[in-house]
């Protein structure tokens, strides 16, 4: 995994830096996410390793399956996946885009998981904590884990916040077992 990543990590900044001088950061995302998409398709993947097909031929057939969602941009920004045999990276290309993306607008996707459901005062008031915290806007997500027991767990990007009765319990034990 760490391999598709690293080889992706330049397709998404140079698509990034694109997209940044263009002003079209969530075209782009759109633009992306939908060929991430594409990619995962069991047909389009057999297409995709076909060594019969020129990389001419495999990115004009990618381009027909995306119809007019590409913009010309777009359009030689797959040929160039393709002369390089890295069509395949589109979904690593795409998430990388999405972390990049995120960074410029200041914004991070927090997931809330609470043994009970929260209320949208309580969700409200940990989004402002986080905001400060993180110095960053937040788009929360809220769910519900009756295992939990009690408590929270909250994940922002890389950064984890377990506050849960289980993941107490979880520690205690390994203290005791240490």
């Amino acid at each position: 995994m760490a391999e598709t990543t690293t080889l992706a990590r330049p397709y998404a900044k140079a698509a990034f830096e694109v997209a940044k001088q263009d002003g079209a950061l969530d075209q782009w995302s759109t633009m992306l996410a939908l060929t991430a998409a594409v990619t995962c398709q069991d047909s389009v993947g057999s297409v995709l390793k076909d060594p019969s097909l020129s990389a001419e031929q495999i990115a004009n057939a990618f381009i027909a399956v995306c119809d007019d969602e590409l913009n010309d941009k777009g359009q030689n920004f797959i040929r160039l996946l393709a002369e390089n045999k890295r069509l395949v990276l589109l979904p690593d290309v795409s998430a990388l885009y999405e972390i990049l993306k995120a960074n410029q607008e200041k914004s991070v996707d927090v997931e809330i998981t609470t043994a009970f459901e929260i209320s949208s005062d309580i969700a409200q008031k940990l989004a402002e904590s986080l905001k400060s915290r993180l110095e960053r806007e937040i788009i929360l997500a809220t769910k519900v884990d009756q295992s939990l027991l009690g408590g929270a767990v909250i994940r922002a990007g890389d950064t984890v916040i377990d506050s849960s009765v289980r993941g107490k319990l979880t520690k205690l034990a390994e203290s005791m077992n240490s």
